[in-house]
């Protein structure tokens, strides 16, 4: 497990769309729980960024949707 995700964004293909999104908060939702995070940085050159989250992410996060808040 760990508190470091990296994140596709859909439609963001570009350092330039993912930077508005830098310091944005995201919440992962299941039936049971919700676990917060923020976005913290950006990971190569194709818009995906790198999100921490306050508990560490199941494997079964893998591959879901999260939502980023405003």
């Amino acid at each position: 497990m760990s508190k470091e995700c990296l994140v596709q964004i859909n439609d963001v293909v570009s350092i330039a769309q993912a930077g508005p999104f830098f310091g944005r908060k995201v919440v992962w939702k299941t039936a049971n729980r919700n676990v917060a995070g923020r976005i913290v940085g950006l990971h190569g050159k194709n818009g995906v960024v790198r999100v921490k989250f306050n508990k560490a992410m199941p494997g079964q996060a893998i591959g879901t949707t999260i939502e980023i808040l405003g």
